[in-house]
């Protein structure tokens, strides 16, 4: 193929996402407190996304891609704020660093594909449900919990149609929750390593890959 775009950034990139409906821009965090907005067609920085951070964790659009979230590893023994914060696309300007509250840090975020709503995977080995609207509030009576995460950069996945929620695990399994009740209904046992990605394929959704923290992929019907 063509390369399109060359540059460097002073941090080591750890996320990468291309904007929902601006198709020449994308965002990237890594081990640095700034994130980045790129535009392709010129290989030059759009805006600088600033936080008293030392790593984003991952980034996550919203519908329409005016805001979005970063999850971080700014969580002390005194605090929580700014495990998730939520920007403003255009002025870069900080809407909200009070969305989730308890003490773990949350190393992917999946936004639903037809309800404003998007979840964190949270270290403490749930996935937590948040509003994707101002001001973005935890739903407290649903928890999707039995898998393990344990300090691993655990990926989560709503299927296609919304109903499903997969996730990976650090003991290698991949656990599928019913949306609405948070009940697991169905588990595998793909990998003898952290399974750390489980998604669907977005036109077949009987489709699922799977991958390990030892590089072993694995596709499932």
């Amino acid at each position: 193929g063509k390369q399109i775009f060359s540059n460097r950034t002073e941090f080591r990139i750890s996320v990468l996402k291309f904007h929902p409906t601006e198709s020449n821009v994308f965002i990237c965090g890594g081990f640095s407190p700034e994130i980045k907005a790129w535009d392709v067609r010129t290989s030059k920085v759009l805006r600088v996304y600033k936080a008293a951070v030392q790593q984003t964790l991952d980034i996550l659009f919203l519908p329409e891609g005016r805001e979005f979230l970063t999850s971080t590893d700014a969580v002390s023994r005194d605090s929580a704020d700014r495990t998730i914060i939520a920007w403003d696309f255009q002025s870069a300007a900080k809407i909200s660093n009070q969305i989730f509250h308890e003490r773990y840090t949350c190393p992917s975020l999946a936004l639903h594909p037809k309800e404003s709503m998007f979840v964190a995977q949270t270290n403490g080995n749930y996935m937590a449900l948040f509003s994707a609207q101002r001001p973005y509030r935890i739903n407290k009576k649903k928890r999707y919990e039995g898998h393990k995460v344990e300090g691993f950069a655990v990926g989560c996945e709503f299927s296609p149609d919304g109903t499903l929620l997969v996730t990976g695990s650090s003991d290698g399994k991949v656990f599928f929750y019913n949306y609405h009740t948070a009940r697991i209904i169905r588990t595998l046992s793909p990998h003898k390593e952290a399974c750390v990605s489980a998604i669907f394929h977005p036109v077949l959704p009987s489709l699922l890959a799977t991958c390990d923290w030892a590089g072993e992929i694995k596709i499932w019907q």
